[in-house]
């Protein structure tokens, strides 16, 4: 019962931080891109990735070893969704992820990185994109989590 407690506080806390880290990537990519915030959306890339990671890896422990077992996630529709979005929305942060270890050389040198309107307004778009889905995930685990969309 306290290693369910354990990994649903885990799962949890990796949740939040991967939200707050999209989140402060969003705030950070909608200004003046300075060497101070580019850097800090680069660390704050390194923070979200760790989390989703976590987050995955907590997760699949909590369906195979804890909670309500492998049979009911896996007849869920609404878990099959949450996944499938998860997955979606990891592809989606590949581009920003990408571009962001490309200004790796310029902020380690003390220069703002360059890129152009266009390409800065492509990854604000998919930062956005990523929230959105991030919101579609959250109503997939409530309807989950009270077993709305079983195939059952």
């Amino acid at each position: 019962m306290l290693d369910s407690a354990i990994f649903a506080f885990l799962h949890h806390l990796a949740a939040f931080t991967m939200v707050a880290a999209l989140a402060v990537e969003f705030v950070l990519i909608r200004g003046e891109l300075t060497l101070a915030s580019a850097r800090m959306i680069q660390r704050t890339d390194i923070a979200y990735g760790v989390a989703a990671t976590v987050l995955v890896i907590v997760g699949f422990l909590r369906v195979f070893y804890f909670e309500k077992g492998s049979a009911f996630y896996f007849s869920s529709g609404a878990f099959m969704a949450k996944i499938s979005l998860f997955v979606l929305v990891a592809l989606i942060s590949l581009p920003p992820t990408l571009e962001f270890l490309k200004w790796r050389k310029a902020t380690a040198q003390g220069q703002v990185p360059v890129l152009d309107a266009k390409r800065l307004a492509r990854i604000r778009r998919l930062i956005h994109i990523e929230l959105a889905g991030v919101v579609l995930i959250l109503l997939f685990a409530a309807l989950m989590a009270r077993g709305i969309g079983s195939f059952n």
